[in-house]
């Protein structure tokens, strides 16, 4: 089973949006799909129709005392699970503290389901915390959307060299743009130009859209509700970037 998670620092980027149309994408194309949907808020949740509860909350999942198959939820995808959102993920850090080997947790949490799904998408918080390094040990690639403004710039750059100087087992990062407006000329330039000086983004961009937006109206992926839009013709792109940097590192 592979593992992708979106992550970002900020939030408001488009985590949720890349999560739920993506794991929608690899579920249309065959891939059984598990959605974890890790951030208290529960967004993934409510646009899937899920009630934002775990029976037990996130302390018996970490500890092992809940089996996370058990806490699944069908979706309206055929082929797409749902492991939802809970309030007490707002004390998964203080929880994973009290675990031995804290960053581990999360992929020995999910390690029992290896068999029954291809791909687990995690849809994370923003922040910086024993959560994120948690994930970051589990996933094979990190997705991370990027406003394309100097200031969101420079904390994926953060981003990359903590990664890459505090994981024991670095994911495959995956960057691009989200929420592009080309009517933006900083926004034009820094999609023209950033992917060449950061190999980690990929050429792909996701439009600042109103199909976006109203997902939470029809609580459902824009590649289900909207599909001949550009937006969704952009996360087909990007689910097609990701499976090819996937590759690439198979083969590396």
């Amino acid at each position: 089973m592979k593992v992708l998670a979106t992550y970002n620092l900020k939030g408001g980027v488009g985590k949720t949006s890349t999560a739920v149309n993506l794991a929608a994408l690899a579920a249309r194309d065959g891939l059984r799909t598990l959605l974890w949907d890790l951030d208290p808020q529960g967004s993934a949740t409510f646009l899937f129709r899920v009630k934002p509860k775990v029976r037990g909350g996130a302390g018996k999942l970490l500890r092992g005392s809940t089996n996370a198959g058990d806490r699944l939820k069908g979706t309206d995808v055929e082929g797409l699970d749902l492991l939802p959102a809970d309030f007490s993920y707002r004390h998964m850090d203080l929880l994973l503290d009290e675990t031995k080997r804290p960053t581990k947790r999360l992929a020995k949490v999910i390690a029992p389901l290896a068999d029954d799904y291809d791909l687990a998408i995690l849809d994370c918080p923003p922040s910086i915390s024993l959560v994120s390094e948690s994930v970051f040990e589990a996933a094979d690639a990190l997705l991370v959307p990027l406003i394309p403004t100097t200031l969101s710039v420079r904390t994926f750059e953060q981003l990359l060299g903590f990664v890459g100087a505090e994981v024991e087992r670095p994911p495959e990062i995956i960057a691009f743009f989200s929420m592009v407006d080309a009517r933006k000329q900083l926004h034009r330039s820094l999609v023209a130009d950033l992917p060449s000086v950061h190999p980690s983004i990929v050429g792909t961009a996701i439009p600042a859209a109103s199909d976006v937006e109203r997902m939470g109206v029809h609580r459902k992926p824009v590649v289900l509700s909207a599909p001949n839009s550009a937006a969704a013709k952009a996360y087909g792109a990007l689910w097609q970037d990701t499976q090819d940097r996937l590759s690439q590192r198979r083969q590396r």
